[in-house]
């Protein structure tokens, strides 16, 4: 009974056993990590554009230069009789403008073209920086290098007025002269002429009647934007002249003109000319301030010794280009400043680029002038700026 009783225990117990869950010999699952977002990488910013990689060339350009480099640059001088290889080496000169006796050797004959081209090299090949060249070649009474037929074949450039009489309909007489008269300076290494000649007249007993086109501001303004447009498909530098319009005044060669016209005169007027050139020369164009003194903006100062007058040209006119004085040994400035330094002066109004004879007394005074504070290197820094960029608009530097 007792081992009935004890199989029958035995039997459960082993069904028990065998009842019991079995566990599995399989590795856990492990849970997912939860998913982290990837940012997404930002675009590439885009390339620099040419005008931004041409920027960054004038600014190392700038920065590679001694402050007497920069104040150098600020300078177009008239080209001297003597010593002028040593004195672009010296005096690290911006530019030289050329008058009738640069295209004649020493007995006054004229030079042949080659010889012209092979002057002007030797001059570029004594430079750091590539010169500014210039003449005034507006035409008729005021012509440099047209004088010389071994450049010119054809003769004498012609005057604007004379360019009017002779419009058939046919073409652009204006532009078609101004093509060939630049091509003709570019070719024997002349890259700016300082024209066009941008004043309205209407009375031919003025003094400036004759080398402007003789028509009313709209007439003039037409004219001028064909002939500054002309120039920058040419590739020549044009320098549109004399701000703020000269109107019926004196010659400030020999004294000081006095304007007492009004402003609007000039808004209404005397601006459209100027205006119609900046639209059509771009960044090849320059902008030459007279010695008037101009009472409705200054009454005190000539307009290239005026900071009023500097401030409407940037301000009212929009402009941001090269302003250059005419020639700084005028009459009309010289008594302006006291102490011979008129140059100063000139660069304290607003101007970026000062046409002088006197150059080699006038550089040492601003030089002075950055040292005692007087001037800025920060505005030298400014105009010499405007400077290489015109340069570079012009091909000079890359």
């Amino acid at each position: 009974m007792r081992r009935v009783l004890f199989t029958a225990v035995l039997a459960a117990l082993l069904l028990a056993a065998c009842a019991a869950p079995q566990v599995s010999e399989e590795p856990p699952v492990p849970l997912e990590p939860p998913a982290v977002e990837v940012p997404e990488e930002p675009p590439a910013p885009p390339p620099p554009t040419e005008e931004e990689l041409a920027a960054e060339r004038v600014e190392d350009l700038l920065n590679s230069m001694t402050l007497e480099e920069k104040v150098g640059q600020l300078f177009f001088a008239r080209c001297p009789a003597t010593g002028a290889l040593e004195d672009i080496a010296s005096c690290h000169l911006g530019g030289y403008l050329l008058f009738g006796r640069d295209f004649k050797d020493a007995a006054g004959n004229y030079l042949k073209a080659e010889q012209v081209t092979e002057k002007i090299r030797s001059y570029q090949d004594a430079a750091r920086i590539p010169l500014l060249i210039g003449v005034d070649e507006e035409g008729g009474s005021v012509a440099r290098a047209s004088w010389n037929p071994n450049l010119f074949p054809n003769g004498r450039c012609k005057s604007p007025q004379w360019l009017l009489r002779h419009q058939n309909g046919e073409g652009d007489l204006f532009a078609e002269d101004a093509r060939e008269k630049s091509g003709a300076l570019l070719r024997c290494g002349v890259n700016v002429n300082l024209a066009p000649v941008c004043d309205v007249s209407l009375h031919p007993g003025s003094f400036i009647y004759d080398r402007t086109l003789g028509q009313d501001a709209p007439a003039t303004a037409d004219y001028v934007e064909r002939v500054v447009a002309a120039m920058r498909e040419s590739g020549i530098g044009s320098v549109l002249k004399h701000f703020p319009g000269y109107g019926d005044n004196v010659d400030t060669h020999d004294g000081t003109a006095l304007d007492q016209r009004p402003i609007e005169t000039f808004v209404s007027s005397d601006f459209l000319p100027f205006q119609a050139g900046l639209a059509a020369g771009g960044d090849t164009a320059a902008v030459l301030v007279c010695h008037n003194i101009v009472s409705c903006m200054d009454s005190e100062l000539p307009a290239s010794l005026s900071p009023a007058v500097h401030e409407i040209l940037r301000g009212e006119l929009g402009f941001d280009g090269v302003a250059m004085t005419d020639d700084l040994a005028m009459k009309a400035v010289n008594a302006y400043a006291g102490d011979g330094s008129v140059a100063v002066m000139a660069l304290k109004a607003g101007n970026d680029l000062l046409i002088t004879a006197d150059y080699r007394t006038q550089i040492p005074k601003v030089l002075e002038a950055v040292e005692n504070g007087g001037l800025l290197e920060a505005d030298l820094d400014n105009a010499c700026r405007r400077i290489l960029r015109w340069k570079q608009a012009l091909g000079l530097i890359a």
